[in-house]
C-alpha cells in the first residue's frame, strides 16, 4: 500500500477525539443505533473504561494519543478487515493509522446495522 504523508498523519493524529465522537453518534443515531452501543464498540476496540472514556471525550485528548494511552487493544482487533474509505484495512502499514481506520471500520458497521456480536468478534 501507498504510504501517507508525514504531513496528513500529523494532521490526522491531531484531530481531537472529542471533535470526532459527535459525528460518529450522529452517524450510527441516523441508522437507529445508540451512543451506548457506540460507547460499547470503542471501549471493545480499547479498552477503555465508561469513566475514562468519557474523560477522554470531556478532554482535548488527540487520536495518536487516544490509541497510545488505551488501555488494552483488544487482540480480536485483527478480525477487523475490510475497506473503509476505499482502502483495505489490514493492510495500513502505518500502526495508528490502521487502529483510526479499524475505529472508522466497526462505527461503520453499527451504523450499517450490523449485528453486536459480529462487530466484537464474538468467537
Amino acid at each position: 500500500m501507498k504510504p501517507t504523508s508525514p504531513a496528513t498523519l500529523e494532521r490526522v493524529y491531531g484531530y481531537a477525539v472529542a471533535r470526532i465522537y459527535p459525528m460518529y453518534v450522529t452517524k450510527v443515531e441516523r441508522k437507529g443505533r445508540t451512543r451506548a452501543e457506540l460507547d460499547e464498540v470503542v471501549r471493545w476496540l480499547t479498552g477503555y473504561s465508561q469513566s475514562e472514556l468519557d474523560a477522554v471525550l470531556a478532554g482535548d485528548t488527540d487520536l495518536e494519543a487516544f490509541f497510545a494511552q488505551a488501555p488494552g487493544m483488544n487482540p480480536d482487533r485483527d478480525l477487523i478487515t475490510g475497506v473503509i474509505c476505499g482502502v483495505r484495512v489490514e493492510e495500513i502499514d502505518e500502526p495508528t493509522m490502521q487502529e483510526i481506520r479499524r475505529l472508522d471500520k466497526v462505527v461503520d458497521e453499527l451504523a450499517k446495522g450490523r449485528a453486536m456480536e459480529k462487530i466484537l468478534r464474538s468467537r
